[in-house]
C-alpha cells in the first residue's frame, strides 16, 4: 500500500480519469508517460491540436511501413480503394509488406528478431507480443497512448482500464495496442435442426441439461445415429476448440480455443492449473456421458469440418457448433438445397453451473505492436496520430469496415446497406463485386473492436437475436494483472507447453471413455510430475509482485 500523501497508479487513474494521466505523470511509466522532450525532433507531419473525433490529415506527405497478413479469401490488391482512400483522407501512404495468413506469426518472428520489421505491426493476439519484450524490438505503447485522442477516449468511456492491466508487463507497462470492445461479442455456439425439433415437439434448449434431454428425444427418434456430430478439431491444438470453449463458459472455465493453463480463482483470490479445478472436471463428466450415451459423434474430436457438415447435410446428425457466418453461408443456404423445408438456428450458449456470465477478457482484441525503430523516425508523433486515425477513431473504424459512403455503401438511420452490386461475406452470391476482395474494406487487419452499433451494423437478423441475450450476460472480472519478468517468462514457457499437451490429451481421453473417471487423481498427479504447481506458483508471485508495486 502506498504511504499517507502518496498516490498509487491506480488512484492516480481513478482521481485524474485516464485521459488525463500523461499530464500527471510526466516521463515516468504507466499510460500516457512519454517525455514530451524527446518527441519534440520527431513531430515531421504531425497535426498540432489533434483530438478524439478530428479527421487525422497529416501536414506534409508520409508514408509508413506495415505487415499486411494476406488472407486468401480476399488476397491483397494494389489497386484497392481502400489504399488510394486512406491516402486522401489521411495524407498518408502504407506501404504494406505482404505475409500469407499460414506463414504470418512465423514471418513476423523473423522479421522482428533481424530487426527488419515494418514499423506498423497489426494482427497480433496477446499474449503474442510478450516474446518480443525482452529484446527491446518493440515499444512499451503505453507510453505514447498520450498521442492518441481516440484510444484514450476509448478506453475511458468503456471502462477498459482493468483489461489494459491485464496485458501489462513485468515493467507496468503494456507492448500491444489491442482492439477495443464497447460491449463482448460472443461468436460461437450450437445450431439446431429447428424443423426436426418441432417435427418430435421438442423446444430449443436453453441450459445443458435441456440440451441433454433434447439429445436423448432425438436419439429415441433416430437409434441408429448421433444426434450430434461436431466440428472444428483439426485446426487447433484443442480438438472440438468451439465446442470446449462455450461449453467450459458454463462451467465458469477456460477450455477449448479460451484454454490457458492459469485460471484466476476469484474465490480463493490466487491463480490456479485449469485443468485441475473441479468445474473442468465436471465439464469434462458432462462431455463423457454425451458420448457414452452416443449422443454426440466420437469422431467428433478428430474428423475434418467438411466430413461433420457432410453428415449434418445427409441428415446423419441434427445438432453441430456454428458461427453466424457458417450458420447462413453454409448450414441453412445448403441445407435449403438438399433437404426440402429444412431450417436451422444458433441458439444462445447454453445455460451450467456458472449462470448466464461471459468469461472475462472478450472485450480485448488482438491489436498493433510498433517497432522500436519507429521512434528513432522524426515523424513518429504522425504516425501515433494516424494509427489512432484509422484503428480507434469512430470515422476511421466505420471506414474501415464498410468503406466509401455513396461508393460503397448507404447509411440511413444507423442503418449501412451495400451499394447494388457488391456482396460481403456472401451477401450477394450473384453480385459482380465483393466488398473485401474488390475493394479491401472488411479486411481483418484493420477491422476490429469498435462500438456496438458499429460492430453490429452487419449482423443478420439471426445474429442480432443471439447477439442481442449474450450482451445482456455478465461478464466475469478480468483476471488481475501477473507479468512475469524475462526469467521467469523463459521458465515458463518451458513448463507451459508439456503441461497443455498433457491437459487437452488427457481431457480427450475421459470424454471419449478411454480413462474411468477414478482416474482423475492419476490425471492431477501427471501435471504435477509436469511442474503444475511451481507454474501456478511463479504466477502468483508475479501477481503478488505487480499488486505491491502498483498499488
Amino acid at each position: 500500500m502506498p504511504n499517507a500523501g502518496e498516490l498509487s497508479r491506480r488512484q492516480i487513474l481513478a482521481a485524474a480519469g485516464f485521459a488525463g494521466l500523461a499530464t500527471l505523470t510526466g516521463c515516468g511509466g504507466g499510460d500516457g508517460g512519454g517525455d514530451s522532450k524527446d518527441l519534440s525532433k520527431k513531430q515531421d507531419g504531425a497535426m498540432k491540436n489533434y483530438r478524439a473525433g478530428q479527421q487525422f490529415k497529416a501536414t506534409k506527405a508520409l508514408s509508413f511501413s506495415m505487415l499486411h497478413n494476406d488472407n486468401p479469401v480476399y488476397p491483397l490488391k494494389n489497386s484497392w480503394l481502400f489504399w488510394k482512400e486512406v491516402t486522401r483522407r489521411t495524407g498518408v501512404t502504407i506501404k504494406p509488406l505482404d505475409v500469407p495468413l499460414a506463414d504470418y506469426e512465423k514471418k513476423r518472428s523473423v522479421l522482428i528478431g533481424a530487426g527488419d520489421a515494418p514499423f506498423i505491426i497489426p494482427k497480433t493476439y496477446h499474449p503474442g507480443e510478450v516474446a518480443f519484450v525482452s529484446s527491446g524490438a518493440i515499444l512499451p505503447v503505453s507510453k505514447y497512448v498520450h498521442l492518441m485522442p481516440n484510444f484514450r477516449d476509448k478506453v475511458r468511456k468503456w471502462k477498459l482500464e482493468p483489461e489494459l492491466d491485464s496485458i501489462r508487463q513485468s515493467d507496468g507497462e503494456y507492448y500491444l495496442l489491442p482492439g477495443l470492445h464497447e460491449r463482448p461479442k460472443s461468436n460461437y455456439s450450437l445450431s439446431l435442426r429447428t424443423d426436426v425439433l418441432d417435427r418430435h415437439g421438442l423446444a430449443l434448449p436453453t441450459t445443458w441439461d435441456e440440451v441433454y434431454d433434447v439429445l436423448k428425444a432425438l436419439k429415441a427418434e433416430y437409434p441408429d445415429k448421433y444426434p450430434w456430430s461436431d466440428r472444428w478439431s483439426t485446426n487447433t491444438p484443442f480438438p472440438c476448440g468451439a465446442l470446449f470453449g462455450y461449453l467450459g463458459q458454463a462451467y465458469g472455465v477456460k477450455a477449448g480455443w479460451n484454454y490457458d493453463n492459469i485460471s484466476y480463482d476469484t474465490k480463493a483470490q490466487k491463480f490456479v492449473f485449469t485443468a485441475a479445478q473441479d468445474a473442468y472436471r465436471q465439464m469434462v463428466e458432462f462431455l463423457r456421458k454425451l458420448v457414452a450415451e452416443k449422443l454426440l459423434d466420437p469422431e467428433s474430436f478428430t474428423q475434418q469440418d467438411d466430413q461433420a457438415i457432410q453428415k449434418l447435410l445427409a441428415e446423419k446428425s441434427y445438432v453441430i457448433s456454428a458461427n453466424s457466418q457458417e450458420l447462413v453461408q453454409n448450414y441453412r443456404y445448403n441445407l435449403s438445397k438438399q433437404v426440402k423445408g429444412s431450417t436451422i438456428e444458433m441458439i444462445p450458449v447454453p445455460l451450467g453451473p456458472a449462470g448466464p456470465i461471459l468469461l472475462s477478457g472478450v472485450r480485448l482484441e488482438n491489436g498493433v505492436m510498433i517497432s522500436s525503430k519507429a521512434l528513432k523516425s522524426s515523424d513518429f508523433v504522425a504516425m501515433m496520430q494516424f494509427v489512432d486515425w484509422l484503428w480507434y477513431s469512430d470515422e476511421g473504424q466505420k471506414f474501415s469496415k464498410w468503406g466509401v459512403k455513396g461508393v460503397t455503401y448507404t447509411e440511413s438511420g444507423g442503418k449501412y446497406t451495400l451499394k447494388p452490386g457488391i456482396s460481403l461475406m456472401g451477401s450477394d452470391p450473384d453480385a459482380p463485386k465483393d466488398l473485401q476482395k474488390d475493394f479491401g474494406f472488411f479486411n481483418g487487419v484493420f477491422t476490429y473492436g469498435g462500438s456496438w452499433e458499429l460492430v453490429s451494423s452487419n449482423f443478420s437478423p439471426d445474429e442480432k437475436k443471439f447477439q442481442d441475450v449474450m450482451s445482456q450476460r455478465k461478464q466475469l472480472p478480468v483476471d488481475p494483472a501477473h507479468p512475469l519478468q524475462s526469467f521467469e517468462q523463459e521458465q515458463a514457457t518451458l513448463w507451459d507447453t508439456p503441461l497443455k499437451d498433457t491437459a487437452i490429451q488427457n481431457t480427450l481421453q475421459f470424454v471419449l471413455g478411454k480413462r474411468p473417471m477414478s482416474d482423475w487423481d492419476a490425471h492431477l498427479a501427471e501435471l504435477k510430475a509436469k511442474n503444475m504447481q511451481q507454474l501456478v506458483d511463479l504466477h502468483n508471485k508475479a501477481h503478488e509482485r505487480f499488486r505491491k508495486e502498483n498499488g
